[in-house]
């Protein structure tokens, strides 16, 4: 599975990193609740492991953000607050498990294991639409007003991941992580090239323009 950990405790952090590595799972840690939204919002996690009393931005206000957004995530919400009221105000703020500290690593493997299964019997988005431009996942086809697009493969990744951020501007430093995975700027102008071949394609010949440049910050696409 692929798992964020939002913890700003480093030691924490990089021990539940390193244990959930062991079990064979890749992990990304984000260490305040604003660092963690962004990674949520990126997409391509099976399970959220979010601190309840983050920097930044609360962790329950970061669940209810992504349930706002159409998130649905499996989440495990990790506390030292473990009264009732404090567990029932996780769940209902969107949270699937809440597992209090200080907890034993069994446990919270079996748990993020057991939200992970719980994902697979349900319901998986596979068509994404923003205004009239649509994205079938499983077939891999993208129509707009019902005209197939044809789009390569790193194409199809870039437009997949602004259509998941459709309405928000997505930076360079996103695009090279999120669809390069690069974790450093490389110094070239890849991710204009691409973009300017996938405007062509959605744009050209409608009406509208989606794929917008958004000065100093970097691209949007909105309906």
């Amino acid at each position: 599975m692929r798992i964020l950990v939002v913890e700003d405790d480093r030691d924490a952090a990089d021990a539940m990193a390193r244990g959930l590595s062991e079990a064979g799972h890749v992990c990304v840690c984000a260490a305040d609740g604003e660092a963690g939204l962004t990674e949520a919002r990126g997409g391509g996690f099976d399970v959220l492991i979010v601190d309840r009393m983050l920097p930044r931005l609360d962790g329950v206000e970061l669940v209810q953000t992504l349930r706002r957004e159409g998130d649905a995530t499996p989440t495990l919400f990790l506390s030292a607050l473990g009264e009732i009221h404090d567990r029932v105000a996780g769940l209902k703020a969107g949270g699937d498990d809440y597992l209090v500290k200080p907890y034993g690593f069994a446990e919270l493997i079996a748990r993020v294991e057991a939200l992970s299964r719980r994902r697979e019997t349900g319901s998986v988005q596979t068509l994404l639409r923003v205004g009239d431009l649509e994205m079938d996942l499983i077939g891999r086809t993208v129509h707009r007003q019902g005209r197939a697009i044809d789009l390569q493969p790193r194409e199809f990744q870039l437009l997949e991941y602004m259509m998941r951020h459709a309405g928000h501007s997505v930076t360079r430093t996103m695009l090279l992580e999120k669809v390069w995975a690069y974790h450093f700027d490389p110094q070239t102008n890849v991710i204009d090239v691409h973009v300017s071949r996938l405007r062509a394609k959605i744009d050209k010949g409608f009406d509208r323009p989606m794929l917008q440049t958004v000065r100093g910050a970097g691209y949007r696409l909105d309906a």
